[in-house]
């Protein structure tokens, strides 16, 4: 097996591994602030992807080198294109719902008056993109 191949398998696995525990972190909801960790692993992949085509990689190494390098810069784009801020007057647990009105998918409207006096969980989420 080539050199090149075997970077190319190697970036993969770390592309995926990196894309694994994106996943495990965005389901538990807890996607830490610094994403430094995760910048770096899907940016070795791509270099490793890149080192791969350079060095080589052959005909069964090409498609998981190109695959790499995809899944590689495009977290870090995302993160880069859609970063997350925490407003100042974020809403915290145990604070009183602020009173709005929405459009629900039915077309009628919502009013979080009809919420008063009950206990509620609002979960709001956008992995970031």
């Amino acid at each position: 097996m080539r050199k090149g191949t075997k970077l190319a398998l190697l970036a993969l696995g770390l592309a995926l591994t990196c894309a694994g525990w994106w996943v495990v972190q965005m389901r538990q909801v807890d996607i830490p602030e610094d994403r430094t960790a995760f910048v770096i692993g899907f940016l070795a992949a791509a270099i490793l992807g890149i080192t791969a085509l350079v060095r080589g990689a052959g005909w069964v190494g090409v498609g998981p080198a190109c695959l790499a390098i995809f899944i590689g810069i495009l977290l870090p784009f995302t993160i880069g294109v859609s970063p997350q801020e925490v407003a100042s007057r974020a809403i915290q647990i145990g604070d009183t719902l602020p009173h709005f009105t929405s459009v629900e998918d039915s077309g009628e409207t919502f009013d979080s008056n009809r919420l008063d006096g009950k206990l509620l969980l609002i979960k709001f989420f956008r992995a970031h993109w």
